[in-house]
């Protein structure tokens, strides 16, 4: 008996550019990004940004970090979509701080070096529960004493009814939302982070299946 592989949608240029279409009318998407920028050190100086899509994110991180007055952060910037890795070269075309790199999130992480940062929007959602847990690993490695990983997240709802409820609000039904995506509830995945050795871990913003989940390196 065989297994069905995961569904992945996301090497689909239609996919992604749908995706693209509409990101930046996600409903609250900003409230959680400006609690996402509370959590980054103000003198960190290299990010990394995990399924970074058209840098949206990581943009917003390197403005914010640069007028601090600390200078321009050093960035890397993965993602595997063809239509997301050129989106994002068009956003940092001329930005020398800015790497971006092909990856897919499902392989173990390739060498990066150390971070003080560790960044992802709406992306480890759709890895398998098993490489959830195992990224999480992989970042807890990759930070720095006091560097913070901050994932802006797309969670399961408690219910079926929460989740219905989410997808109406978006603009979605159950027979139209991405097959892609592979939802976990929040509180086993801080318990993850926790187990893992992340410290001052947290779920510190929530609107219905959006999450911000926090959890500092020791």
């Amino acid at each position: 008996m065989t297994t069905k592989p995961p569904v992945n949608l996301w090497t689909s240029p239609n996919h992604a550019r749908d995706y693209l279409g509409r990101a930046d009318s996600i409903a609250h998407r900003s409230e959680g990004e400006s609690a996402l920028l509370e959590f980054i050190p103000a003198n960190a100086r290299r990010i990394l940004d995990l399924g970074t899509g058209d840098g949206r994110l990581l943009a917003l991180v390197k403005s914010d970090l640069s007028a601090s007055g600390n200078g321009i952060p050093e960035a890397v910037a993965i993602d595997f979509s063809p239509t997301m890795i050129e989106a994002a070269s068009n956003r940092f075309a001329g930005d020398s701080s800015v790497t971006i790199l092909t990856h897919n999130l499902d392989h173990p992480l390739p060498a990066l070096g150390k971070f003080d940062a560790v960044i992802s929007c709406f992306a480890i959602h759709h890895l398998v529960h098993e490489r959830k847990r195992a990224l999480y690993t992989e970042i807890h490695s990759l930070l720095n004493p006091g560097g913070v990983f901050c994932n802006l997240e797309h969670v399961a709802s408690p219910t079926p009814r929460l989740h219905g409820e989410f997808l109406h609000r978006i603009g979605y039904t159950p027979d139209t939302e991405d097959p892609s995506n592979k939802l976990l509830d929040v509180e086993t995945q801080l318990q993850w982070l926790r187990e893992i050795g992340f410290v001052d871990v947290d779920c510190a913003w929530k609107w219905r299946e959006l999450a911000l989940l926090v959890g500092r390196q020791s």
